[in-house]
C-alpha cells in the first residue's frame, strides 16, 4: 500500500506545477484512497489554505480550461482540464489546520492528506490502517449530523471499494439512515447511480438492505420482501428481483454463454451511452432492480389456489415513473427504464409459440422497440433467476428463443424497422379513403407483410392494403 502512484499521475504533476509557490494545499478525499489501493486515478480534490477561487483559476488557466463556482454554501470551486482529461476541486481548508479539516470529513479512509507539492501524509485518524484491514470507519461518532446523506455513501463505498463498516458504524448508519429523505434528489441519485453500477453492487445493495439505506432511498423496492409468488418461483419478489441482478451481471460478463456469436454485437450495444451517466447496459440493471415493482399491488389469488400479479408490468411502469420523478432522473432514463418494466414478460408468453413465424417477431419487436435489444436481455436474467424445481425445460426453451429473437433485435436496431413501399398519403389516394385509424392500421399491416416478406413492390403493397379493406 503506498501513494508512489501520486508521483507518476500526470495529473498530479501538473497540479504541482501550476500550484508551486503558492498557498499550502493537500491532495485529499478520493485520490489518496485510490492511490493507497493501486486503483485508477482520476479527478483530483484539494483543499487550500486560502482563496479557493484563486487557486481554481489558477490551476484551470494552467490547465487550458475554464473554472466555476460549485457550491455557494462551502465555497468550491472546479477547475477543468482543457482537453477534458480530468478536474480539480478546490475547497477551503474546513478549520485552522488540516487536521481539523479532515476531523470533519466522513470515513476515515477519506480523511488522509498529502501535500500537494510532495510530503509525508497528514493521517490523524488512522486510514491507511483501515484500508489495510478492510474497514469503513466513520471520522466522528457525529460524522452523519453534517451531512444526511453519507449514510448512502457508505455503501456505495463498500461496494465501490469492497470495504466493510466496523460494527459501531454499522449502528450508527442504521440510526441515521431514516434522513435519507433531507439530502437533494439529484445529490442522492448520484449516488445511488455509482452503487448500481459499481462492480459490488449486489452486496452493496444488500448492506443497504440490512442497514435501512434502502428502505429510505427506495421504499418501493422494500415493499417487495415477503410478497410469495406462484410455485413457478422459489424465492419472494425482492430476493427474487436481487437474483434478477445477479444474473443479469452474469450475463454482462459473459454474454456468449446466453447468445453465442451475437454476444459482441449485444455487448456493444449495452456499451452505448444512454443518459444520465448511464450505458444502456448499467440502465438495465436498473431495469432488474424494477421489472417487479408492481407485484404487491396487483398481488391476486386464482379460485385453484394459484397466486396471480394480473397487470403488474403496466403499473410498474406507472411507479418506475413516479420514482424517477423523485429522483429527478431524466426523461430518457425514466422511459428506459419504464419500458422495461412494461414489455420484460412479453417473450416469456411466446416460448408456447415457438417456432415464431415473421409476423411475430415483427410485432414483438415493434411493440418492444425502443429496448427490444435490452428487455430480451432483461428477459433471460428473470427466466433464469425463475429456478423452482421443474422449470429446467422452460429456462432452456426461453433461452434458444431469446437467441432467435436477438439476431433479429440486433438487425431493427441497426436498419431500423420496415417501411410500407408507399406513404401513407399515398396510399389513402390510391384506395381514396380519409387518414385516420383506419389507415393507421394499414400502414402497421403493411409493415407486418413487408418483414414477412410477403410485400415489397409499391403495386404488392396497394393491391394488399386493397385486399385488406374489402375483407375487413
Amino acid at each position: 500500500m503506498s501513494l508512489a502512484a501520486l508521483d507518476t499521475s500526470e495529473a498530479v504533476l501538473e497540479l504541482r506545477d501550476a500550484l508551486a509557490g503558492g498557498p499550502a494545499a493537500w491532495l485529499v478525499g478520493g485520490v489518496v484512497r485510490d492511490a493507497l489501493l493501486d486503483r485508477p486515478l482520476a479527478d483530483l480534490d484539494v483543499a487550500v489554505d486560502g482563496d479557493p477561487r484563486a487557486t481554481a483559476r489558477t490551476v484551470a488557466k494552467a490547465l487550458g480550461g475554464p473554472a466555476f463556482s460549485l457550491s455557494e454554501s462551502f465555497g468550491a470551486w472546479r477547475a477543468l482540464d482543457g482537453e477534458r482529461r480530468f478536474h480539480v476541486d478546490v475547497s477551503a481548508l474546513q478549520g485552522a489546520t488540516i487536521e481539523e479539516d479532515l476531523g470533519r470529513r466522513d470515513f476515515t479512509v477519506n480523511a488522509i492528506a498529502v501535500p500537494v507539492g510532495g510530503g509525508d501524509p497528514v493521517d490523524p485518524h488512522d486510514g491507511r490502517g483501515d484500508l489495510r484491514a478492510g474497514v469503513l470507519r466513520l471520522v466522528s461518532p457525529s460524522g452523519y449530523d453534517d451531512d444526511p446523506l453519507r449514510p448512502l455513501r457508505l455503501v456505495r463505498l463498500a461496494a465501490e471499494l469492497g470495504l466493510e463498516p466496523e460494527p459501531e458504524t454499522q449502528r450508527l448508519t442504521a440510526e441515521a439512515a431514516p434522513r435519507l429523505s433531507e439530502p437533494s434528489p439529484e445529490r442522492t441519485f448520484a449516488e445511488l447511480r455509482r452503487l448500481v453500477v459499481s462492480d459490488g453492487a449486489l452486496a452493496g445493495l444488500e448492506l443497504a438492505n440490512r442497514l435501512g439505506v434502502l428502505a429510505a432511498v427506495l421504499p418501493e423496492l422494500i415493499e417487495l420482501e415477503g410478497v410469495e409468488q406462484s410455485h413457478f418461483h422459489h424465492l419472494d419478489v425482492l430476493d427474487h428481483t436481487i437474483e434478477v441482478l445477479r444474473q443479469l451481471v452474469a450475463i454482462e460478463a459473459d454474454p456468449a454463454a446466453v447468445f453465442g456469436e451475437l454476444a459482441p454485437e449485444v455487448a456493444a450495444v449495452l456499451d452505448e451511452p444512454l443518459a444520465d451517466e448511464f450505458t444502456r447496459g448499467e440502465a438495465l440493471r436498473l431495469g432488474a432492480l424494477f421489472h417487479d415493482v408492481g407485484k404487491p399491488a396487483t398481488r391476486g389469488r386464482r379460485d385453484d389456489g394459484r397466486v396471480t400479479f394480473i397487470g403488474h408490468d403496466r403499473v410498474g411502469e406507472a411507479i418506475v415513473r413516479e420514482v424517477f420523478r423523485r429522483l429527478r432522473t431524466s426523461e430518457r432514463l425514466r422511459s428506459f427504464v419504464g419500458r422495461l418494466t412494461r414489455e420484460h414478460l412479453r417473450l416469456g408468453f411466446l416460448v408456447h409459440e415457438r417456432p415464431l413465424p415473421p409476423r411475430a417477431v415483427h410485432d414483438y419487436l415493434r411493440r418492444c422497440q425502443p429496448v427490444e435489444v435490452e428487455v430480451t436481455v432483461l428477459s433471460c436474467a428473470d427466466r433464469i433467476a425463475t429456478a423452482a424445481p421443474g422449470q429446467e425445460e422452460w429456462i432452456a426453451a426461453h433461452l434458444e428463443l431469446a437467441r432467435e429473437v436477438m439476431a433479429a433485435a440486433l438487425r431493427w436496431r441497426a436498419e431500423g424497422p420496415p417501411r410500407a413501399p408507399l406513404p401513407g398519403d399515398e396510399l389513402a389516394r390510391e384506395l381514396e379513403m380519409p387518414p385516420g385509424p383506419e389507415l393507421g392500421e394499414l400502414l402497421a399491416e403493411l409493415e407486418s407483410a413487408v418483414y414477412a416478406g410477403e410485400v415489397s413492390t409499391r403495386e404488392e403493397a396497394v393491391a394488399y392494403a386493397r385486399r385488406l379493406r374489402q375483407n375487413h
